[in-house]
Order: C-alpha cells, then sequence, then structure tokens
C-alpha cells in the first residue's frame, strides 16, 4: 500500500454507543458507524507522513452484525473494515460514484489477498 515497514497506524475496537458518540462529534452524524478514520496528517500541506498515518477506529458491534449478514467471520470482518479504514488515510474517498466503485474494488482487492493469511 506504499507504506514502509516503520509505519505506525493505531488501531482502536469500540462499541456502538462509544461510536455514535465519535460519529456525531466528528463527522456530524447521528448513530453508530462500522469504521472512522483519523489522518495524522490531515488538513497539512505536502505530501503526508507515511511513518505517522493515523487513527482507525472500528465499532466492534456493527463488525460482528455485519459478519453475521455478510457470512463472513468476525476477524475477516474486521480485517476489511481495517482495510478500508486505511485506505482512507491514504488519501482514498468513496464520495462520488466513480470513487465508491474504485475504493470498494481497491478494498476486495486488498481483502482478497489478505484472506488466506486469516486461515
Amino acid at each position: 500500500m506504499g507504506c514502509s515497514a516503520s509505519t505506525v497506524l493505531s488501531i482502536s475496537l469500540v462499541n456502538a454507543e462509544e461510536m455514535a458518540q465519535l460519529n456525531a462529534t466528528y463527522r456530524g452524524k447521528q448513530g453508530p458507524t462500522n469504521v472512522l478514520s483519523f489522518s495524522q496528517h490531515e488538513g497539512g500541506e505536502g505530501a503526508p507522513n507515511l511513518d505517522l498515518l493515523g487513527d482507525v477506529v472500528i465499532c466492534a458491534d456493527l463488525a460482528a452484525a455485519d459478519a453475521e449478514k455478510l457470512g463472513y467471520t468476525n476477524m475477516e470482518m474486521l480485517v476489511y473494515l481495517l482495510t478500508h479504514g486505511v485506505l482512507h488515510l491514504l488519501g482514498h474517498e468513496h464520495d462520488r460514484p466513480e470513487d465508491s466503485e474504485a475504493m470498494k474494488n481497491r478494498v476486495d482487492e486488498l481483502f482478497e489477498r489478505l484472506l488466506p493469511l486469516l486461515a
């Protein structure tokens, strides 16, 4: 993904209540979401410092529900959401339809490469 071996990434698992609070505070949206990313270089000028990437917060409650609905194990769903979150930290977005499809394809591609490691 273009990161060095020394890249620092913080990963937090929270419950639905904590995620709803984060979502309201940082996105102005009500209710929990399954993953949030907080970049350590957002708003800065120039290229991001990939050695200090940022924070990915995953809602364990929603991840478990998503896993059951999609037929994944809990670990597989956590890895899928983590991949999605890291791509956000690397600058990928999905606000526009064309970006959404490209990001989904990239998440799926990376997830498929990681899936054998989870077995």
